[in-house]
């Protein structure tokens, strides 16, 4: 009789490679991504190999999840100043030297084409994080500006391409951060209800600020009539407002079962457009109806709130933060892709996290997973 020793099987191997994943998390990112791969088929069937790239963008953005989740919350702290450098850097160059592509220069050669304002997603709050973590006990008013400053760099630059999608998305994770670092509620009040305010005088005085010929500083002419579009689809509704009304029917077609896979009439007579990207969410409610959208909504929240479950518990002050941002880029992209695709925010090139189609946002999202489970990793191993 033989015996072999110190021969480890296969599965023993990688068994500590996976130790560390969150499984509720996991179980969330798998049903959306079931619920994305079912929708792409059927609305990027006819659509060249987009249900083939976005399975394989899926597939990318899993294997960024896997590697990043292996490094410990401390080696992640290390990168943010040089990643954060790194990007504010490409976004001045964009500025100086950058590509132009309908209108909109946010892209830079630098022996490939990249789109710098992306790096941000991520680089803001892991500086942000940094920040705070290296004045963990002292905080300090100014500490809080400081903060706003660096987020107000970026931000700032990506709006001058101009690109409100990305800097929207890039000032939430900012302010996630501040927020959570402790800003008080009376610095976050007054701006809110200045907000509402402001919104509710645009609503009022539309028909006069949406007339020919008058102009709004600050905005630029493009997002002025996003907003115009807005509040009055019919203004324009073979033009601006095509998007949100065909989405609007779309959705209202659902109905409540909605009308079956492969079946819905608006999305395969291609009156949706961007069906396979921005508004998917519209091909995917007229198909799915309110029942499916229960289901998306609920897998969201869940996503939401067990990423938020594991800042709460992170062992560290930079790892909270962090986590809390990441779990907020889910909830911004979420949010604001179907608001829009709803028609109750303005047009803005946001897509729907693992329904939409899109290499870069993928990366994106497989970052932010993998810093999730990172600090899911972590608070495992000060626990054992």
């Amino acid at each position: 009789m033989s015996y072999q020793f110190g021969k480890v099987p296969l599965r023993q191997r990688i068994a500590p490679w996976f130790a560390g994943f969150d499984g509720p998390l996991a179980f969330a990112v798998f049903m959306l991504a079931s619920a994305g791969l079912l929708t792409m088929y059927s609305s990027g069937f006819d659509h060249g190999t987009r249900f083939e790239d976005h399975a394989r963008n899926m597939l990318i953005a899993a294997t960024i999840m896997f590697v990043v989740a292996q490094i410990p919350p401390q080696r992640l702290m290390l990168a943010a100043v040089p990643l954060y450098t790194v990007g504010v850097a490409l976004l001045i160059a964009v500025a100086v030297f950058g590509i132009t592509k309908k209108g909109a220069k946010r892209w830079v050669n630098i022996g490939v084409v990249i789109q710098p304002s992306e790096i941000l997603k991520i680089a803001m709050p892991l500086m942000l994080a940094w920040w705070f973590q290296k004045r963990e006990g002292q905080l300090r008013p100014l500490d809080f500006v400081v903060a706003g400053g660096l987020l107000a760099v970026p931000v700032g630059l990506i709006m001058k391409q101009p690109d409100l999608g990305t800097a929207l998305l890039v000032l939430a994770a900012g302010m996630a951060v501040i927020f959570f670092a402790g800003m008080s509620w009376k610095l976050v009040i007054p701006p809110l209800v200045i907000g509402v305010i402001g919104i509710f005088l645009i609503v009022v005085f539309e028909p006069q600020l949406c007339a020919d010929g008058v102009r709004w500083p600050v905005l630029h002419d493009y997002q002025q009539q996003r907003i115009c579009t807005l509040l009055d689809p019919t203004r324009d509704p073979l033009g601006k407002g095509f998007h949100i009304i065909q989405g609007m029917i779309a959705i209202g077609s659902g109905g409540i079962t909605g009308m079956g896979f492969m079946k819905g009439t608006q999305t395969h007579l291609e009156f949706i457009p961007e069906r396979t990207t921005d508004f998917i969410f519209a091909a995917y409610s007229e198909e799915f109806g309110l029942l499916g959208n229960i289901f998306l909504i609920g897998a969201f929240i869940f996503l939401v709130l067990r990423g938020l479950a594991i800042a709460l518990e992170a062992p560290t002050l930079f790892s909270r933060l962090l986590a809390g941002a990441a779990t907020m880029i889910f909830f911004t992209y979420a949010f604001v892709n179907m608001g829009m695709v709803s028609g109750i925010l303005p047009v803005v090139g946001v897509p729907l996290p693992f329904i939409s189609y899109g290499g870069t946002a993928m990366v994106t999202l497989g970052l932010a997973l993998g810093i999730l489970m990172s600090i899911a990793n972590s608070k495992r191993l000060v626990q054992s």
